[in-house]
């Protein structure tokens, strides 16, 4: 039976867990999902050498980023985002090959694009990890030029209170990449100046439970166009499973 399983820390709300074993039996696979939860990075390497017939990886908080060293390449991609959430084991005359993919990019690009009018030229994205990066290459690739927002300035980041009517005006499409407005903390959202929202504007919220965030709400409250994501996350897992089954 091959095995395919998820790595993170912690894992109490794995979508992927549920998805891949429903597929399995319902398409009569024969194959079984896993969640490796492991407290630290370190243990990857203990996760591939016990598991023998483990074909394929997905990779959540925190390890995207943290997972790098340990592979043997990279896609393009994924090697100009610096975040992996899908790995794909070969194995072969007894050597291992690790190739590191990034399916968010392909589900957020696929889910995205049908929102997007000739007006939608750059974009605010809110948070700076592993899905922000994504994000900000899939609308690289899209036509849409991003700037990232955090609470602590950097290069090539601007700081919430920097989010001027002229910034605002100019940036219409706002994706956030950040935990805030994720149950059970439904009530927050990230911070940013929602008076300023048009119908002109496109927030797009990675988060998909609750299925309507605050921050959703708030820009709905104003006439923008607003989307969660729960089909990136389908799209993503569609992508992974053909990525693990592509031929070499």
């Amino acid at each position: 039976m091959k095995k395919y399983g998820l790595i993170g820390y912690p894992l109490r709300h794995s979508f992927s867990i549920g998805y891949f074993n429903e597929k399995f039996r319902a398409e009569k696979i024969d194959a079984q999902y896993i969640n490796f939860e492991i407290p630290r990075i370190s243990e990857f390497t203990r996760i591939v050498v016990e598991n023998p017939n483990l074909c394929g990886l997905n990779v959540t908080i925190p390890y995207k980023e943290q997972v790098i060293p340990y592979l043997t390449e990279l896609d393009k991609d994924t090697a100009a985002i610096g975040a992996v959430n899908v790995i794909k084991i070969i194995r072969t005359k007894g050597k291992v090959k690790l190739v590191g993919y990034n399916s968010d990019i392909i589900g957020f690009m696929q889910s995205i694009e049908p929102l997007l009018n000739p007006h939608h030229k750059k974009a605010l994205i809110l948070g700076t990890g592993g899905a922000a990066k994504s994000v900000f290459h899939g609308l690289k690739k899209l036509g849409v030029e991003g700037v990232y927002v955090s609470r602590t300035a950097d290069k090539g980041v601007i700081t919430y209170s920097e989010l001027t009517p002229e910034i605002m005006k100019e940036y219409t499409v706002i994706v956030n990449c950040t935990p805030l407005g994720m149950y059970p903390d439904v009530d927050t959202c990230p911070n940013i100046p929602y008076d300023l929202l048009t119908p002109n504007h496109l927030l797009y919220d990675l988060i998909y439970n609750p299925n309507i965030t605050l921050f959703m709400k708030k820009g709905e409250a104003k006439g923008a166009t607003t989307k969660n994501g729960l089909e990136m996350l389908l799209l993503q897992a569609f992508a992974a499973w053909d990525i693990w089954n592509k031929p070499e």
